[in-house]
């Protein structure tokens, strides 16, 4: 009962050759063997992958909601939607038309939307991830490689003007609509994702400390530890030296990871 989009956006992949130092806007992006290499990623066993609502009710009432500046519309089962905190105190509260229910979210992006009613509908949302049974694995479906690439792992966000990580705005989505397992689950997928420009890394990183709260440590903690793995490519990166210029929690809570991990090191090294 729901509408969806796949955003064909693809990311530059990364050129082997060493970068020099710029002050221009750089396009530095990771090299995909070290991220697939470097990211943690939970064992299978702690992989969900169905929604708590495996049978949903196909006989209440249907809600239609108008998304985005294009207004989309979408419709779904009400009780489908009221597995989510957000909606449920939508439907409870907010006045309805006689005959007809629909609900205003200008400011989502259909896209995001769409793929959090494919979650509440089928527990999981494109690329789904897949269970390699050989290797007790999982990886993104419709990728080649062992399961790590880039398929759709940006969707254009029309409130920042640019493209981010999908999983991301996902994860800031299901933070807003109170969908924890949502959460785990696309930051989970984020993990599986490579080949990505240091310029989407970092706005991506801005969105999520704009849209998470101080006391949520995950998605924060991903981006610092990313950084910091990768950051020799970081350093001559001019995007990265005009993002710091523009200052921002991120950078602080970047400097504090920073001289922690030179502390780890420095204790971690026998004394003469």
């Amino acid at each position: 009962m729901f509408t969806s989009s796949r955003n064909k956006y693809q990311t530059g992949s990364f050129s082997k050759n060493r970068a020099s130092k710029s002050t221009k806007k750089g396009k530095a992006s990771f090299k995909e063997a070290d991220v697939a290499r470097r990211i943690e990623i939970s064992s299978p066993q702690s992989v969900q992958t169905t929604s708590p609502q495996t049978s949903p009710n196909m006989t209440s009432a249907i809600v239609t909601l108008c998304v985005g500046r294009e207004q989309r519309l979408f419709a779904a089962h009400e009780d489908v939607l009221c597995h989510s905190t957000y909606f449920a105190a939508l439907c409870r509260t907010q006045f309805f038309e006689p005959g007809s229910k629909r609900i205003d979210l200008p400011s989502e992006e259909p896209e995001i939307f769409s793929s959090v009613l494919e979650y509440l509908y089928k527990g999981d949302y494109y690329p789904r991830l897949q269970l390699d049974k050989r290797r007790q694995t999982w990886h993104l479906e419709d990728t080649e490689n062992g399961g790590r690439g880039t398929v759709e792992s940006t969707v254009y966000h029309n409130g920042v003007g640019g493209p981010l990580l999908k999983d991301t705005v996902i994860y800031c989505a299901a933070e807003k609509y109170g969908l924890d397992e949502l959460q785990r689950l696309a930051l989970k997928k984020q993990g599986l994702q490579s080949g990505i420009q240091c310029s989407t890394i970092l706005s991506s990183a801005r969105y999520a400390y704009d849209n998470t709260p101080d006391n949520d440590a995950k998605l924060r903690s991903h981006y610092l530890a990313l950084i910091i793995r990768s950051r020799h490519t970081f350093k001559r990166s001019g995007t990265m030296q005009n993002e710091m210029e523009n200052g921002g929690k991120l950078f602080f809570d970047l400097f504090v990871a920073m001289s922690n991990h030179m502390d780890d090191i420095s204790s971690q090294t026998p004394r003469k």
